[in-house]
């Protein structure tokens, strides 16, 4: 399934300062049942943005109309706990488009790169400095650059790099996953398959 080309993505960001948030936190295990990727974002988070009767719990930051952007910064060892897909479904079906931390679950950050949310791994001193930026200013504008693999606090101009395989950069540039990147393969396939090698 083909998602949202990633070149360049300048936003804001919201802050889920809290480490060791695990997948059965990120979509909880009873809203696993549907088998399309459409819906899950309503359940983002779901026990903590909302109470047992449905109402929002006003203290969680995406409930906070300060907190907007396609970028969501979370804390130390995000994505940790069981390897469900539907996680990450639901991060991109809610808008975001990149996860910045400075550790992820490896199963929850291959995942990302699967589905089309960047996930931007830098220090922790570095995770402090964004932090602390949307805590002076909810507005504050960060750039994620997939080209020169950067991350920059607009203002501030600080700025670190991160790391991605070459195969996964290419893969979110052009918006494939791994079926997309076969299939714009199929002719090259089609004549190495073809070829007399006798």
């Amino acid at each position: 399934m083909a998602y949202d080309k990633f070149k360049i993505l300048s936003s804001s960001a919201v802050p889920v300062n809290i480490d060791n948030v695990d997948t059965d936190q990120i979509i909880p295990a009873r809203f696993l049942k549907a088998t399309e990727r459409k819906g899950f974002g309503d359940n983002l988070f779901r026990d903590w943005r909302f109470n047992s009767d449905g109402s929002k719990i006003d203290s969680f930051p995406l409930n906070n109309k300060n907190y907007k952007g396609k970028i969501l910064v979370a804390g130390k060892n995000f994505g940790c706990g069981s390897s469900r897909e539907h996680a990450v479904w639901a991060i991109y079906d809610y808008g975001f488009r990149a996860v910045v931390s400075s550790f992820f679950a490896d199963i929850f950050k291959n995942n990302c790169l699967n589905i089309g949310v960047l996930p931007v791994q830098v220090s922790d001193s570095f995770l402090l400095d964004i932090f602390s930026e949307i805590d002076n200013d909810p507005n504050s504008i960060f750039e994620v650059n997939l080209v020169d693999q950067v991350f920059q606090i607009k203002d501030s101009h600080k700025k670190e790099k991160f790391k991605i395989s070459v195969y996964k950069k290419s893969n979110m540039s052009n918006g494939f996953d791994d079926i997309d990147y076969l299939l714009n393969k199929k002719e090259e396939i089609s004549t190495f398959a073809n070829k007399d090698r006798y």
